[in-house]
C-alpha cells in the first residue's frame, strides 16, 4: 500500500514536509529496504539480546567507537544516559532511580543548550533523577565558567547539545569535554539529528554520542548511543530500571541494521550533489516571486547540506500569513518556522523529490502572488 493509499484509506492529510526531520510530521521516509526489513522482523521471533549485541557491533564499526546500543528515541537516550552517569551498573541504584539517594546527580549543561524540542531537555534530565545546572547564559559560555560549574558539588556528567535549536554554536566541544575529563566527569553529546557528522562528535572525546536513527538514517523510531564500552554497559544496565519503559522493539533494531547497510553504501558526494540541485532549483523557481528573497543557507550545526532561506519583505506578518496559507492547502505544506519573528522562513529539502520541490515552488509562488495583490 502506497502512502497515498494510506492517506485515502484513513482520510489523513497529505503533507509536503519542508520542515526537515520534524517529529510532528513523522520525521522521515524510510526506504523500501528498511521498511521491508522492519516488516519481516514483525513476523519473526528473536533473542533480543542477540539483536542488541549485533547492533552494538554494527554501530561501533560504522561510527568508529567501542560499542553501541539502541533505545526507543533520543529523548529516552538522554534520560538513560543521565541515569547511567548516576547509577552506573549498581543494580540497587538502577532500581531506585529516579530516587538518587546520596549519589551525585547534577548535570551541567550550557544555558544555550537548554533546548525545547517538544518538551524542555530538562525534563529528560529530571526523569532520571538528575538536576540541571546551567552554565553561562543563552548567548555564550566561556570555558572558565564551564569549569567552575564542573567543580560544583555533586556533578555526575556534562551534557552538550549539537543542534540548530541551540542559541549559540561557538562552544568548543573538545575543550569542554577535556575540562570534564580532567575532573573525572563523563560527557554526553545529544546529537539527535547529527548522524551525518557523527565522527566529528565522537572526535571530541565524549564518552557517548546520542543519535536519532529515524532522522537522516530514516529507520523506524529509535535512539542510538555510541561510545565507550563501559558507558554503553552502564547505559544498558538502565534497562533493568527506568530504561525498561524505553526499550527498543525488534522491528526498530532490525530497521536500524538495514538503515546502516544503506548508509555504508551511500556515495557521499553524489548524495550532496543531489541535495544541492534541489536547493538550486527551488531558488531559481522563486526568483520571479514578489515580496521574498530566496537564498541558500548552511546548516548552523554543520550538517553537510544547505537549506533555502526566505526573507519576507513584509516581515513577520507576511511570514506568518504565508505559513498559514501553505498549511491550509492540500497537500499541506510545512516550513521551518523558528525565524518567524524576524520575518524569515527556512526550507529543508532532503526528504523531498524533485516533483515535490516543483510543487512547493508553485504553491509558494501562488501564495506570494496573492499577498502582493492585497
Amino acid at each position: 500500500m502506497s502512502q497515498d493509499d494510506l492517506h485515502h484509506k484513513y482520510q489523513l492529510t497529505r503533507v509536503i514536509n519542508a520542515a526537515g526531520s520534524f517529529t510532528p510530521l513523522g520525521v522521515s521516509r524510510s526506504s523500501c529496504h528498511v521498511a521491508q526489513s522492519a516488516a519481516r522482523a514483525l513476523g519473526s521471533f528473536f533473542i533480543m539480546e542477540e539483536l542488541q549485541q549485533l547492533a552494538s557491533q554494527r554501530l561501533a564499526s560504522w561510527a568508529g567507537c567501542q560499542a553501541g546500543a539502541v533505545t526507543h528515541c533520543v529523548s529516552a537516550a538522554i534520560t538513560q544516559a543521565v541515569a547511567a552517569c548516576i547509577a552506573g551498573t549498581d543494580d540497587a541504584a538502577v532500581a531506585a532511580l529516579p530516587d538518587t539517594g546520596a549519589r551525585k546527580n547534577v548535570v551541567v549543561i550550557p544555558g544555550g543548550h537548554c533546548v525545547n524540542y517538544g518538551h524542555p531537555i530538562d525534563t529528560d534530565i529530571r526523569l532520571a533523577g538528575g538536576r540541571a545546572l546551567k552554565a553561562g547564559d543563552r548567548v555564550s559560555l566561556h570555558i572558565d565558567e564551564l569549569a567552575r560549574c564542573l567543580d560544583a558539588p555533586g556533578v555526575c556528567c556534562l551534557l552538550l547539545v549539537a543542534s540548530r535549536l541551540t542559541s549559540f554554536h561557538d562552544l568548543d566541544f573538545a575543550a569542554a569535554v577535556s575540562a570534564a575529563r580532567a575532573r573525572g566527569i563523563p560527557t554526553v553529546i545529544d546529537g539527535a539529528a547529527q548522524d551525518l557528522r557523527v565522527q566529528a562528535l565522537l572526535d571530541t572525546g565524549a564518552d557517548a554520542v546520542l543519535l536519532s536513527a529515524h532522522k537522516y538514517l530514516a529507520s523506524p523510531t529509535a535512539g542510538l548511543v555510541l561510545g565507550t564500552s563501559s558507558f554503553v554497559e552502564a547505559f544498558r544496565a538502565q534497562e533493568r530500571g527506568i530504561g525498561r519503559a524505553m526499550k527498543a522493539s525488534k522491528e526498530a533494531i532490525v530497521g536500524v541494521l538495514a538503515a546502516l547497510e544503506e548508509r555504508e553504501g551511500l556515495e557521499a558526494s553524489g548524495w550532496k550533489g543531489e541535495q544541492q540541485r534541489k536547493v538550486d532549483l527551488l531558488i531559481d523557481l522563486l526568483q520571479p516571486c514578489p515580496g521574498v528573497q530566496a537564498r541558500a543557507e548552511d546548516d548552523p550545526a554543520g550538517m553537510p547540506f544547505q537549506r533555502v532561506k526566505l526573507n519576507m519583505a513584509g516581515g513577520a506578518p507576511a511570514a506568518r500569513k504565508l505559513v498559514q496559507q501553505l498549511k491550509a492547502g492540500r497537500p499541506s505544506i510545512w516550513l521551518m518556522e523558528h525565524g518567524l519573528g524576524e520575518g524569515t522562513l527556512q526550507l529543508e529539502l532532503v526528504g523531498l523529490d524533485e516533483s515535490e520541490v516543483r510543487h512547493l515552488a508553485h504553491e509558494l509562488a501562488a501564495a506570494l502572488g496573492e499577498q502582493s495583490q492585497c
